[in-house]
């Protein structure tokens, strides 16, 4: 019943029990042989990869499967490479290569993404967001499905700047930034444009707007260059019915009723973002996703684990839109026991 509890939890219709999703627990192969009895792992082939993890989805029945359609590739030339640490199994996603296109400052501040970032047609983009749609529907038919995008705002510029350059022109003419905020925001309105049109009836919108400490510069900045640019964004998808949701690293406590002023229909968070208040005033009219601590997992005793997953229920449990996740993900270095037994604690507290 995966995908009518995932639809009716965001339709606010309080399902039986409490749906579920996970990040990156489908490639965790230690623990999907575990749960499969299979033996497959970061060398098996792609195909085999990919049956095994939809399995894995299915046996832990995934209600909804985050994801998103536009990254830093739609970006072209213009990609700031900032590396990347050791994550998934195997280290596949290591990246050793950093660079920019960007020289200084002053090239970030004079940029024009409207009339320098790639453009696509309409008809064009429509079929991408329904392919994409189609093939994740096809992998996992029990869930429900969304497609979005990764670089909305802030996202968006880390992408294309990197964190030194986008902090330094910050501080050289925030103005003068939030500007080009506005430009880019003209140029990525044709995939929301888009997205109002496909098959898909989830939009995800993702947007990496904070730290773990929480904003990285004075909320007022995001206030008049960032939250408009979601209001604008979010006008066609609203038009044409679709749920829509945010979804933002760190703790952005500070701009949760902002967010909710933009017109989204849910909110996806880590552990620092407060979901008790989430769920205090927006419990009844949105759908959240979260918020069980991924540290707790890694290196939590059992009480502590079953504790975490009991206060996410206690405060999730009596809102219609509540949907149970570690946040933000099960990584492979996650111990199998550990992960099994939260998945225990999770099906015993998950029947309302």
């Amino acid at each position: 019943m995966s995908l009518q509890d995932g639809m009716s939890a965001f339709n606010l219709e309080m399902p039986s029990r409490v749906p579920r999703t996970e990040y990156s627990a489908h490639e965790h192969w230690d623990l999907i042989n575990a749960v499969l009895g299979t033996n497959v792992s970061h060398m098996s082939s792609q195909e085999e990869r990919d049956r095994s993890s939809s399995a894995f989805m299915k046996a832990w029945n995934y209600d909804y499967q985050w994801g998103a359609t536009i990254f830093s590739g739609d970006l072209g030339k213009y990609h700031t490479s900032m590396g990347h640490a050791n994550f998934k199994a195997g280290n596949v996603d290591f990246d050793d290569c950093v660079g920019s296109c960007f020289k200084s400052v002053e090239e970030v501040l004079n940029f024009d993404p409207l009339n320098s970032l790639p453009a696509y047609n309409n008809s064009t983009l429509i079929k991408r967001f329904n392919q994409m749609y189609e093939n994740r529907t096809k992998a996992l038919p029990t869930a429900v499905h969304s497609v979005g995008t990764y670089i909305s705002a802030v996202s968006g510029f880390i992408d294309l700047f990197g964190w030194e350059f986008f902090l330094e022109a910050l501080a050289e003419d925030s103005t003068r930034l939030g500007k080009i905020m506005e430009r880019y925001s003209q140029w990525l309105q044709k995939y929301f444009n888009a997205m109002a049109e496909c098959d898909s009836p989830v939009i995800l919108v993702h947007d990496d707007i904070v730290w773990t400490s929480g904003p990285f510069v004075s909320p007022e900045w995001y206030r008049k260059y960032v939250f408009p640019c979601y209001k604008r964004y979010l006008a066609p998808l609203k038009e044409a019915g679709k749920k829509v949701l945010f979804c933002s690293d760190g703790n952005y406590s500070m701009f949760i009723d902002d967010i909710a002023d933009c017109k989204f229909d849910g909110f996806i968070m880590e552990p620092m973002t407060d979901m008790a208040y989430i769920a205090e005033k927006y419990g009844k009219t949105h759908v959240f996703i979260g918020n069980a601590d991924t540290r707790v997992l890694l290196t939590g005793t059992k009480e502590e684990i079953e504790n975490e997953v009991k206060r996410c229920m206690d405060i999730g449990k009596k809102c219609p839109g509540f949907i149970m996740a570690v946040g933000n993900h099960i990584p492979s270095n996650t111990p199998v026991e550990n992960a099994l037994w939260y998945n225990e604690c999770y099906e015993k507290m998950s029947k309302r």
